[in-house]
């Protein structure tokens, strides 16, 4: 069977600015909230905190706790989907809201890029409060703005309360559906997250490794090249790396977003190269530069295609993508060094690690167990790397299972403290 193509004969592109959910099984909310995480409950509070009367709101969180509300549709500034009600047939029913303008979606992207623990953030789909509080992210009270067909002219009536609730579960489950909302789709996001990124990484990698020396080629070459013409002046190195190509989609093709991925890989790496005559990662172990590549892509573990970056990363080292993903959530907090603090345990020398349970104690946190280079509580970790420097981790209570988060720091309580965002 053929592929429809468009008046211009090629296939047609994917529009992730439009996302369709199926409808969500009937639920109740526990302890009335249907919300779990912040933005979720920012979102229902946005409503709510304009309702004119709290009967409507109370019916429209039973309707969708009923499972009321038919699939529901995103697209920028806009929610709809159908809600039943009495009558046979539902009701026609949407959530307006204003998209970010281009100054606040360069304010997001230039503070979710500044700090690597922001795109680690959202990549574990969580939405860091840093984000919030720079952008406006979040929709305020009357920012929201309820429309429906039923008859009632409550504000909001219960079928656009109830939808409202049920998109709060949305957000809960996958942020970039606020992202979507206030205008930008995940693949525009993702690629433009991936730029800002591997230019970041460029410009530290060039500031960190001295210059190499170098000979002028007319010196070089002046006890034989008599009578040549003189040889032109080098061009200049651009202030970065340069923008890969746009690639059209293609059934036979590589996935675009991989493909722009390995081009700005190449292009950073030769930019690194031309400016200090060194490559950042020529030393690395293959698992290594797994673990850094998949690091570099800040749409792992959303999409298909990355997730498949994932997989195919970790198939070719005999790793499980569970490994490779807590390899790279420890590159992202440290590099080579929190990735050896993942994987490497060792005896440190009495000084720095005998003084941090005192201090820790001093600061009013709980006694933690010492074991080689490593303090834990049942929820929580510190690691001394080699580098002098401690790593927090986090695990759920009674189990093994630890994550690196939060961001080294030479002071213990400076780790814990980041790690617990006090």
């Amino acid at each position: 069977m053929n592929r429809p193509r468009s008046a211009r004969g090629a296939l047609p592109r994917h529009d992730d600015r439009r996302r369709s959910f199926p409808q969500v099984a009937p639920r109740e909310a526990p302890d009335g909230r249907f919300a779990a995480t912040w933005w979720g409950n920012a979102w229902v509070e946005a409503l709510e905190g304009t309702a004119l009367d709290p009967a409507r709101l109370a019916r429209g969180k039973a309707y969708a706790g009923r499972g009321h509300v038919d699939a529901i549709t995103v697209t920028p500034g806009r929610v709809v989907a159908y809600v039943h009600g009495s009558r046979t047939r539902p009701y026609r029913t949407e959530i307006r809201m204003r998209t970010l303008g281009d100054d606040g979606w360069e304010r997001f992207l230039d503070e979710a890029t500044a700090r690597p623990d922001h795109i680690a953030a959202l990549l574990d789909k969580d939405v860091p409060h840093a984000l919030e509080a720079v952008t406006g992210l979040l929709p305020a009270p009357g920012d929201l703005v309820p429309d429906c067909s039923c008859p009632d002219d409550g504000y909001p009536c219960k079928h656009a309360a109830a939808l409202c609730y049920q998109a709060a579960r949305l957000l809960d489950e996958d942020p970039f559906v606020l992202f979507l909302m206030r205008g930008r789709g995940e693949q525009e996001l993702l690629a433009e997250l991936t730029r800002r990124n591997a230019a970041r990484s460029a410009a530290e990698a060039t500031a960190a490794a001295p210059p190499m020396p170098t000979v002028p080629a007319r010196a070089a070459l002046a006890a034989t090249a008599a009578g040549l013409l003189p040889l032109p002046r080098p061009l200049a190195l651009p202030d970065r790396p340069g923008r890969p190509a746009v690639f059209p989609p293609d059934p036979e093709a590589p996935d675009p977003l991989a493909l722009d991925l390995l081009a700005s890989e190449a292009a950073v790496r030769a930019h690194a190269f031309l400016a200090t005559g060194h490559d950042p990662v020529a030393a690395l172990t293959p698992w290594q530069d797994a673990v850094r590549l998949a690091a570099a892509h800040p749409g792992s573990g959303l999409t298909a295609s990355t997730r498949a970056l994932y997989r195919d990363l970790a198939y070719a080292l005999d790793r499980t993508p569970t490994d490779l993903a807590r390899a790279v959530a420890a590159w992202r907090q440290g590099g080579a060094a929190g990735l050896a603090v993942l994987e490497e345990s060792w005896d440190p020398p009495a000084g720095p690690f005998d003084r941090a349970r005192p201090a820790l104690l001093a600061a009013d946190f709980p006694a933690f167990r010492p074991w080689r280079n490593r303090l834990s509580t049942e929820s929580l970790q510190l690691r001394l790397g080699r580098d002098g420097l401690w790593y927090g981790y986090e695990s759920d209570a009674g189990r093994e299972d630890w994550w690196p988060r939060g961001e080294p720091d030479p002071d213990p309580v400076g780790a814990l403290t980041d790690l617990l965002g006090r």
